[in-house]
């Protein structure tokens, strides 16, 4: 992504007490996942260091759901349901925004490609480098 303009896009839950914050290019890589939880829920992966992601209002309306390893964190809008972002297992220092949550008139377009999430443990590496800064 090295040399592409960015820009802060917003994005929130369904009910809109969540809204967030992401600094994106015009066009952006995201995965679709095979694993349990994604494959449930429709998340649409966009991965992005901490310091391109920020929350902008309902801190006080999320709530998280753990499993398995317990190390990624599942945020989920205490209202509406829905999980507009996470904090990956893949990618602790960053965040993976569901681009379905990216507010339509400034969404990114979408390269997409499917992460064989079923087979987790022997895919992750692959995707560490996307929360780096010049990932």
């Amino acid at each position: 992504m090295t040399g592409e303009a960015l820009a802060w896009r917003g994005g929130g839950c369904h009910c809109g007490a969540v809204r967030f914050e992401a600094r994106l290019a015009d066009e952006i890589d995201a995965q679709t996942c095979t694993c349990s939880i994604c494959r449930m829920v429709g998340f649409v992966h966009v991965i992005v260091p901490g310091s391109r992601f920020r929350l902008v209002q309902g801190a006080d309306r999320l709530t998280t759901y753990t499993f398995n390893t317990q190390v990624a964190k599942h945020l989920f809008c205490s209202v509406c349901g829905v999980k507009s972002f996470y904090r990956p297992r893949s990618n602790p220092d960053g965040w993976s925004v569901n681009a379905l949550c990216l507010d339509e008139e400034t969404r990114p377009a979408l390269r997409l490609s499917e992460f064989d999430g079923r087979n987790w443990e022997a895919h992750a590496a692959g995707l560490a480098h996307m929360s780096q800064e010049d990932a």
